[in-house]
Order: C-alpha cells, then structure tokens, then sequence
C-alpha cells in the first residue's frame, strides 16, 4: 500500500488533514460570541438608518443643477412634482414664529421664518458669521431645496419642536421648507455618506454571516 504524504523528518504525518493541534484549540466562548453578533447587528442597523435618513438629500444631490423659477413665495402652493426639487423664488418672510438657532461645529447660524401670506411656506436662511443681530436684513430673492417639511431630512429633524418651543407656534402636518442656499452641487456630500453608510453595513453582515457560518461548522464537528 503506498502511504500518503509525509511532513518533514519522514515522520508520516497527512499534511493534507486537519491539523491536530488545530482541532485542539477551545472555540470561542459563547456568550463573547453572541456579544460581537448583536454589535455588528445593531452597528449594521444603525448605518442602514443614517443611509436611509440622508437618501432623500443624496437624490437632491444628483438632481438638475439649474434652479425652476416658481415666482412669488406668497401665493405659491406646492405640489408633489415640486418635492425635492432646487427652485428659484422672491418673496418676503414673516415675523411670527421666526426663530434662530446654530448647529454644531459651524460658526454660521440659521434663521427660520413662514413666507409672510402663506404660513404653510417656510424658509431657513443662513446667517454668515458675524452677520447676526438686530440690523440684519433676511433677503427676499431665494435659491435652495424646496421639500416637504417632514421630508427635510436628519438635519431638520427637530425645527418643527424648535418653533413650537421658542415662538409657541406649530408647524402644520402639510408645511414645506424652503432650505436657501442648498443647491444640488453643495449637497453631494449627502452622496458619499449614503455610500460610506451603505458600506459599513455591508462589512459588518458580512462579518455576522462568517461567524454564523463557523458556528455552524464547529457544531458539525462536534456532532
């Protein structure tokens, strides 16, 4: 009978079997493991939720760069073909409910008004930094993202609890925004992080199936 391969030394070792001392080594315990599952479950879940929260800027993003002309704010009344879309517009804005607030990490702040004559219409304009204060004058030409109110996205998520809060005024459930200054070019940085989301969750469903699959070999090994 011919013998199969020999490791070195002659010594008569398969070295095309499983290692023994392989074999040997414990699996990793349990409760570790299930640990590592339900982070890299709830990580992957989290980034499907950020990818999902900025789509609606990232379709922005890739739409046409020439603004529509939609004409005067007061009497405008959009309507779904309107959604999302990057409009020009002249108008004035209200007083009552107005607010002001900043963000993290930018020097700018923001203001937030209804068009006067159409509540239901509101515009968010940015103050450059060192603007701010009682002799700042809103503009009355507009270019930016017209969308539904509750559609802004994750960046507006809280304005409506912010008007209720500062001014005691609620934004209806049929508002729309008019975000000044957010152009199609200017939002692309929606696109990469949709991709960088999209991405990590992958990773880490990829990382979940590997450890289920050795899972499922180490209890074919035990059996």
């Amino acid at each position: 009978m011919t013998s199969g391969p020999r490791g070195p030394g002659g010594d008569g070792l398969d070295v095309a079997g499983p290692d023994p001392e392989l074999l040997a080594l414990p699996s990793p315990p349990k409760q570790e493991r299930t640990v590592t599952v339900a982070l890299m479950a709830a990580t992957a879940i989290a980034a499907l939720w950020m990818a999902v929260a900025l789509l609606g800027e990232a379709r922005y993003a890739l739409s046409p760069g020439q603004p529509a002309d939609v004409g005067e704010l007061a009497s405008l009344r959009p309507q779904a073909d309107l959604a999302n879309r990057y409009v020009r517009a002249v108008g004035l804005l209200g007083t009552r409910g107005a607010i002001r607030y900043g963000r993290a990490a930018e020097g700018d702040s923001f203001r937030l008004a209804p068009v006067a004559g159409n509540p239901g219409l509101w515009v968010e304009i940015r103050v450059p930094e060192g603007f701010e204060g009682p002799r700042f004058v809103p503009p009355s030409t507009f270019a930016g993202r017209l969308v539904p109110f509750e559609s802004a996205g994750i960046r507006h998520a809280r304005l409506a609890a912010e008007v209720e809060e500062q001014a005691g005024m609620a934004v209806t459930d049929d508002a729309w925004l008019l975000i000044d200054g957010s152009s199609p070019r200017a939002s692309r940085w929606a696109v990469a992080l949709v991709a960088l989301f999209l991405g990590f969750a992958g990773w880490n469903l990829f990382g979940i199936a590997r450890v289920l699959h050795r899972v499922r070999d180490d209890a074919r090994r035990a059996s």
